[in-house]
């Protein structure tokens, strides 16, 4: 018999780290879909939608304890991600004339902000009303090496068009680098249900940046024409994953690469990323101010963690679509600058809209 899906228990959640508390945060909206967030790393732990037969399906990968984020293999499961989302080569980067360096955890490189990065902080957190949550965090100024003090907003809205919107604002006292995103594990099939590659994804993007064996970009923008890489039209994520490909190789077996999305489709509300659970009917499209897309296919995933209903993550168990700037980009010029200064604001906003009431791509 199926285990059904459910949220974790609240008091699970309810726990002290760094004699800060932790605390598991609901939101519904008036059309059945539900979302909890934990104030540990900002982190959306559950997402439930209704499926095409209105069963209730968790298509977010996590876990249903705080103890269970702290042991866990896979650190960034649906966490706000900073100070630097991506790698940084060698975890050093240079701001005029001052280098500065971040310990690399990523082999030679920093990844998703360093082994503390926002990731593993306890924010703080206010609620508005059952649909918004508001997180806040103060990065100290060399906090895992990155200059000056950041204060940081993330908002989660949940809409009754069953949309999902994050917005990100930081300001800085002094220059540094900052590029934030999500990192929701997401499977339209529900969480630990198997592997993804049945899923139907459509990325709006010509070109992508191709990586070297340590995943860094080469500094390439280069075509998806008559690549693997093409989702220009919607295809099945495992139609091509296992085709002999240096570029796949080099994401331990699949797609862990930045796409640069084509300016006219951001921002607004025209979907820069859609993907299709034909199994449930569920689909997901992904609109954002961003200039990047990192599509991830859960090549790392080993097994080794076991979900909310107790069942292994495996590889291809889960995808990403981390709105972003690009990879390594304060060591690339010719990227689009991740540059803060003292008196600008980084804001930046993405929405994760669900549906199940209409076909995957209508013909416009």
């Amino acid at each position: 018999m199926t285990t059904p899906y459910k949220l974790p228990r609240p008091e699970a959640f309810n726990y002290q780290i760094a004699e800060k508390n932790t605390h598991l945060l609901v939101m519904q909206n008036d059309r059945g879909m539900t979302v909890a967030i934990s104030d540990f790393g900002a982190r959306i732990v559950s997402l439930l939608i209704p499926d095409k037969h209105g069963d209730p399906t968790d298509v977010v990968l996590g876990f249903d304890s705080i103890q269970a984020y702290l042991q866990a293999n896979e650190p960034y499961h649906g966490a706000t991600i900073g100070r630097f989302a991506n790698r940084i080569a060698n975890g050093r980067f240079t701001i005029g004339n001052e280098t500065f360096q971040t310990e690399p955890n990523n082999g030679p490189n920093a990844l998703h902000g360093g082994a503390k990065g926002f990731h593993n902080q306890i924010w703080d957190s206010r609620t508005v009303a059952n649909k918004q949550v508001d997180f806040y965090y103060v990065s100290a100024d060399g906090e895992e090496g990155f200059p000056g003090k950041l204060s940081v907003m993330v908002k989660y809205r949940l809409t009754d068009d069953n949309e999902l919107i994050i917005s990100y604002r930081a300001e800085t006292d002094k220059p540094t680098v900052v590029n934030l995103t999500n990192h929701a594990f997401f499977n339209l099939n529900g969480e630990g249900s198997g592997d993804v590659l049945d899923h139907l994804l459509q990325i709006n993007a010509d070109h992508y940046l191709p990586v070297n064996d340590h995943q860094i970009p080469t500094g390439v923008v280069a075509s998806v024409d008559s690549t693997v890489f093409d989702f220009r039209q919607p295809k099945a994520i495992g139609q091509d994953i296992a085709q002999s490909n240096e570029q796949l190789a080099n994401g331990n077996g699949g797609y862990d690469h930045n796409y640069v999305i084509n300016p006219q489709q951001r921002p607004g509300e025209h979907p820069i990323a859609t993907v299709y659970a034909p199994q449930t009917g569920i689909r997901l499209e992904v609109c954002t101010s961003e200039p990047g897309i990192q599509f991830y296919s859960g090549n790392f995933l080993n097994g080794s963690d076991r979900g909310k209903r107790g069942r292994p993550y495996e590889k291809y168990g889960a995808f990403c679509l981390e709105t972003q700037h690009f990879p390594d980009s304060p060591n690339q010029q010719d990227f689009p600058s991740t540059l803060l200064v003292p008196g600008h604001v980084f804001q930046t906003e993405t929405k994760y809209r669900f549906s199940v009431d209409k076909p995957i791509f209508e013909s416009s």
